[in-house]
């Protein structure tokens, strides 16, 4: 082989030096680290995104099912409705001393059997995040059916949504359902209670509700005191739950049959890591810091988180289709 060839094939056979070996490490890992922080980004977003689409789904279920409850607030069915007539359609029997309103709430409050059957008005156990609760009466609907019978015309739901099985008998039986949040499988939920029969029933609705507050449209109600005489059916000023309750049981449910509407607000949250921010800002579940927030009322404020979640706040006002019906105390 002559000295020229040798050289050459010298030449072809010679590897990197370690100074373009280093160099190509250190592009390869630059492209790599590029790549994996778009891919992280990516990811981020696509979260973010997820999460935000179930969170208006969720929020979209929330408001439909609470919207249609209460407008079945204070539903009397035609034969009772149509025997009572008289200045207003009323509910309950004569001989029955105190009847629950058809529309009651509890601010900062707790799932509690007694707050909802009456026995009292005091709450004791506070609700979480300071959520309030809601309680919904109204009867169910009757039909007469081919052969002459009557029977359930299905159309009233509890919340859980079932349809009752029977008639009302008499003037004070009514369906009830119960709005509150408590925590579910380690996750703040919008629960549901209704009355089944005489055993109450409680069942997940929306989970990520974080905070449910409520304000009620009163019409001729002043905090803390017993009602004046009404004028329309427009409500004048929103009033927490705990600014309906008198020393007087009358009082206090003359007030709630005044109630007309109901705002309703609700904070709702993603999974971990659903928000690109760290921390989330304070969320005002009413509506605008400075509308219906309040000092007095420490759930209307959501203070600021920094679990990397993303927040969204639902609110809605409700107004009620059965605010003319008013109670029958015993005489």
């Amino acid at each position: 082989m002559s000295p020229e060839n040798s050289s050459r094939r010298r030449a072809m056979q010679r590897g990197m030096t370690l100074v373009e070996l280093l160099v190509a490490l250190l592009l390869g890992s630059l492209i790599v680290l590029a790549a994996v922080a778009a891919l992280t980004v990516s990811r981020q977003g696509f979260l973010a995104v997820d999460a935000s689409a179930q969170l208006r789904d969720n929020a979209r279920f929330a408001t439909s099912i609470i919207r249609r409850l209460a407008t079945q607030a204070a539903y009397l069915d035609f034969k009772h409705a149509s025997t009572t007539a008289g200045a207003a359609f009323k509910v309950g029997e004569s001989t029955t001393a105190a009847i629950e309103p058809s529309i009651k709430g509890f601010n900062d409050a707790a799932y509690d059997v007694q707050l909802i059957n009456g026995t009292t008005n005091a709450v004791t156990t506070t609700g979480l995040n300071n959520s309030d609760m809601l309680v919904v009466r109204y009867q169910m609907g009757t039909v007469t059916k081919t052969d002459g019978s009557e029977g359930p015309d299905q159309t009233m739901i509890d919340c859980s949504g079932a349809t009752s099985t029977a008639t009302a008998a008499t003037m004070s039986e009514r369906m009830v359902s119960v709005f509150y949040v408590a925590q579910d499988q380690g996750e703040p939920t919008l629960m549901c209670a209704w009355l089944d029969g005489s055993t109450w029933k409680q069942q997940p609705l929306v989970p990520g509700v974080e905070s449910l507050q409520l304000l009620y449209g009163v019409d001729g109600v002043t905090a803390g005191a017993a009602p004046s005489a009404a004028t329309d059916s427009i409500p004048e000023r929103y009033l927490r739950a705990d600014q309906l309750v008198t020393s007087s049981l009358t009082d206090t449910n003359a007030n709630w049959d005044r109630v007309r509407s109901i705002r309703v607000g609700m904070v709702m949250r993603g999974p971990p890591g659903s928000s690109s921010n760290g921390t989330v800002a304070a969320q005002y579940p009413l509506g605008p810091q400075g509308l219906m927030n309040s000092a007095d009322d420490p759930g209307s404020t959501f203070a600021a988180k920094t679990d990397g979640r993303l927040r969204q706040t639902v609110s809605f006002t409700i107004h009620l289709r059965n605010a003319a019906i008013t109670r029958q105390d015993a005489t």
